[in-house]
This record gives C-alpha cells, structure tokens and sequence, in this order.
C-alpha cells in the first residue's frame, strides 16, 4: 500500500444499510417478484438470482431495504466474510448488509468488493457469539479502509479483474484435462478387457483416528482431515505411500489423494497401502480410486453426514 493512500474508516465513505425478514406467518409476503436475498444466495460474486422473492407490501412490513444492482452487500452473521455484488435490486435480510458509497465519488465498488475480499479472515477473526459468530455495526464502520484516488482505484481493479479471468480460464483447463484423463483411464480398460479383483486383495486398509496422545508433528507435515475445521490436536500420524479417501461428506462428496512420506490423518480419512508394489501401482491405483468416486458416492449411508464403510472401499 502506498504511503500516501490516505486510510479512512469504512463509514466515513460509505452508508451501511441493514436488513429485515419479512413474517414467515404471511405467506402473501414471499409470493412477489422482488429478490430477497439471504447468506444462502452468496455463493457466488455475482449475486443474480435468489432463492426467495417477496412483495412491496412485504418490504413495507420490515427492516428490509431493497439495494441497488451494482452495490456490494457483505455477511456479518452466519456466513462471516462473504461478499457479492448485486446484479439486480435486491432486498436483503438482517444477516447481510449493503456497503453503499457516499455521493462524493472518493470510492469505486469493484475496488471496495476486493478491499472486502482481501480482509474476510479479519472479519471472520473479529465474529463473536457463543453458537453463531457475527460482527457489530459499529466494528463495520470502523474498518479501516485505504483510499488511493479513484483512477487508481480503478486501474487496480482493472489488474485484478485480468488476473481473475486467467485464473478462471486455468481452472476450467485443468477440470478439462482432468475429465479427458478419466474417459482416456476409462477406455483403456474397455479396450484391455481384463478380469477384475476386489480392490482389499491387494491393499491393506487403515484409518486415521481420534488420538490425543498421538505424535503430531505440527506444522511440518501435512495435515489430512474429511473436514478442514478439524482440530489438530486428535490425529494419527503415518509415515508411508499411501491413496487417502475422504471417507465422509456432509455433501457425499469424497476426495482422493495420492501421497507419500509423513502425514498426520484424522478418523474416517482411509489410508489404503499397496501390498505389493509389483502386482499394483499407485499411480494405476489413484486413477481406479478417482473413477470408483462416482459409485462410492451412490454406495454411502447416513441420514445427515455421509460416510464410506471400509467394507465398500475394500470391495
């Protein structure tokens, strides 16, 4: 940041507008056509379309406030740190808040959504509350944020915008590579036509587990969990080659992993070693696991999490 930025206070430069819930008990208020938007709708950066849509009278009723299409609207509850941009006008509830400019012109909105972007962890960090962390009105005001004068602004924006584009293309050409390598992995075997084996012939089967007298060797080798929010505290180290499975998803969405040397791994990451090198490869084995993920997934249980039993990866 350059030393002659001036560095204001959010509220100093921008209006913070709050939100409201319509009556649930009126179901009248959520048959309009007027966007209503919720921390659900904010997967995205551009917030376009909404789950819910509620009337003018429904707006009349509330705190909400209908937004203009182009502002930046953040989570300070719930989804701590998310931020979109509006693409339409859109009412928000009291989880979110709208950032709007103040007529002076001093800041640019793209430039503001990056700001936000570039301090969700301290947003996140700030939450408090004992079950559902959030942030206060008056902690939002008085952030401070740094004002380069506008053409600045807007030449950073242009910079980042070029450097987003290229990532995306990246992402969308290694998914590709990746879809290709599957069909090529898949035809291959059509073509050779060999008789297949259950995969516990050939691999031994083990799995992280909750160890809090475990040697973990913090921060020095990595760290396997089906949930990133895990601690760290209760894990089982490793020290092999090894295929690790995500054994459970509250998605049903399980991950693989081919690895080798030291690693910590916590319970239902399976940890699956080959027996013998010279009848199975790792490599071939990573490739068989990440086909299997589709039929894996349509043989998962449990009614809220899903998990693998290690009887169905074995097989």
């Amino acid at each position: 940041m350059s030393a002659n930025w001036k560095v204001v206070p959010l509220g100093e430069v921008a209006e913070v507008i709050g939100g409201g819930t319509p009556s649930r008990r009126n179901a009248e208020y959520y048959s309009g056509d007027i966007p209503w938007a919720t921390v659900k709708d904010m997967n995205c950066e551009l917030l376009e379309r909404t789950e819910l849509r509620i009337t003018a009278d429904a707006v009349a009723s509330c705190s909400t406030k209908v937004i203009p299409s182009g502002e930046v609207v953040i989570a300070t509850r719930v989804g701590l740190g998310k931020v979109c941009l509006l693409n339409q006008d859109t009412a928000i509830n009291q989880d979110l808040r709208a950032i709007v400019p103040r007529g002076h012109g001093e800041l640019d909105r793209r430039f503001l959504f990056y700001w936000f972007r570039s301090i969700e962890k301290q947003i996140k960090d700030a939450g408090t509350g004992a079950t559902v962390k959030g942030v206060k009105l008056p902690f939002v005001k008085s952030l401070p944020i740094p004002l380069p004068p506008l053409d600045e602004q807007q030449r950073i924006v242009e910079i980042l915008d070029e450097a987003l584009e290229g990532l995306d293309r990246a992402r969308e050409n290694t998914e590709s590579c990746v879809q290709s390598s599957r069909e090529l992995f898949d035809a291959v075997l059509r073509s050779e036509a060999k008789e297949t084996s259950a995969l516990g012939s050939y691999v031994n089967i083990r799995t992280g587990r909750l160890n809090a007298n475990a040697a973990v060797d913090e921060g020095q080798y990595p760290f396997f969990t089906c949930s990133r929010e895990v601690s760290r505290i209760n894990t089982y180290a490793f020290d092999c080659e090894a295929i690790l499975l995500a054994g459970n998803n509250a998605s049903g969405d399980f991950n693989v992993k081919h690895h080798s040397g030291r690693f910590n791994a916590y319970q239902r990451v399976y940890v699956i070693e080959i027996t013998d090198e010279s009848v199975l490869d790792y490599r071939y084995l990573y490739w068989q696991m990440v086909r299997s993920l589709a039929e894996l997934k349509s043989q998962s249980v449990g009614a809220g999490t899903k998990f693998l039993r290690i009887g169905m990866v074995q097989n």
